[in-house]
């Protein structure tokens, strides 16, 4: 039977869905007995549309590569457009919203509110966005239960790469009393150019020429990112909430090409590095620029690479490396959790 979606953005990642159900379509179906079938989208920038039985992906996606928006798409009887997010959430027949919108991380808005919307809508909901995740993980995860609805965040944190469900089903029946991880693939890209000698400003200034940093790139060179990842995988992973302020927080903008060098003299290199530990019934969380034995598997993590260990009390320490960001890789991590909301999994 076939589940139908309504996507809340049609940004680079929704579009990084709709083409995976596009060419993947039907391996996805015999493979994986999943039938994905777009019946809605709604985005700000580029419009909306809703047909009950279904909108065509390659369609969807040639509109916006040539107009830049969804106005190109052709008009078909029972097609529907300009129904705002929380309208087509709420109207559009749909078994998930795949919410997905430019959400605020500092307010986790408007995603909170969409997730709030669609459970209360009977719609299960997977997404990408940090925000809802961290800032109110107890509030929406308890309104998904009470309406029977799932809810796939894997995403949140290392893109398609599973640090959240690998825990709870590879690592299941561990004690895990400390989780670190290089979070944050922007950072790890400047730090591993430093290293080369390159100043922070320049090795910057590359990684918004390819994309990978924003044209403001306080929330990754000021620790911001990662925090809120920290946030969700206590919550997750060691069932223990954290506010922001829980977090001790710090950036790498004072690391000089200097430390850097000094550093590799001594076999070391600097990571930033998200950290959660178990201590005395509670835990202690802390995002900073570390210097690491080159011993550390997480030292030998270059580029745009992420990395989280696990230390566990059964199988010790397990890393977990692979991509942290990219297009086609958070495409992969919704099409997973649609894929474990259809078999009933979370």
């Amino acid at each position: 039977m076939a589940h139908k979606l309504a996507l809340i953005g049609f940004g680079t990642v929704g579009q990084a869905l709709t083409e995976i159900l596009r060419d993947k379509g039907r391996v996805l179906e015999e493979q994986e007995g999943f039938q994905g079938v777009i019946t809605a989208v709604s985005d700000p920038l580029k419009g909306s549309l809703h047909h009950p039985d279904g909108l065509d992906p390659a369609r969807l996606l040639e509109a916006v590569e040539r107009e830049g928006n969804l106005s190109a798409y052709p008009d078909t009887p029972g097609l529907v457009r300009g129904w705002d997010s929380l309208t087509t959430i709420r109207e559009a027949l749909a078994d998930t919203v795949v919410e997905v919108s430019y959400t605020d991380v500092e307010t986790g808005q408007p995603a909170i509110n969409h997730c709030r919307s669609a459970f209360e809508s009977g719609k299960n909901v997977v997404m990408t966005n940090k925000g809802p995740a961290a800032l109110a993980f107890e509030e929406l995860s308890s309104l998904a239960d009470r309406k029977g609805v799932k809810w796939g965040y894997e995403g949140t944190v290392m893109s398609g790469t599973p640090a959240l469900r690998m825990p709870s089903t590879a690592l299941a029946g561990n004690d895990i009393y400390e989780v670190r991880g290089i979070l944050n693939g922007t950072t790890n890209y400047i730090l591993t150019r430093m290293e080369t000698g390159e100043s922070l400003e320049e090795s910057l200034a590359k990684a918004q020429q390819q994309g990978m940093a924003e044209a403001d790139p306080s929330s990754d060179l000021d620790g911001h990112d990662v925090l809120y990842k920290i946030m969700i995988l206590a919550r997750v992973v060691m069932n223990h909430p954290l506010a922001r302020g829980e977090v001790a927080r710090e950036g790498i903008r004072h690391l000089t090409v200097e430390d850097i060098l000094q550093a590799k003299e001594e076999g070391k290199c600097w990571k930033l590095v998200g950290r959660i530990r178990k201590e005395q019934g509670g835990v202690r969380a802390s995002v900073g620029p570390e210097k690491l034995p080159l011993s550390d598997p997480l030292a030998g993590v270059s580029g745009a690479l992420n990395a989280i260990t696990y230390d566990c009390d059964l199988l010790g320490s397990v890393t977990l490396i692979g991509a942290g960001a990219g297009r086609k890789e958070t495409g992969f991590a919704l099409l997973n959790d649609l894929i474990h909301v259809v078999r009933g999994g979370s």
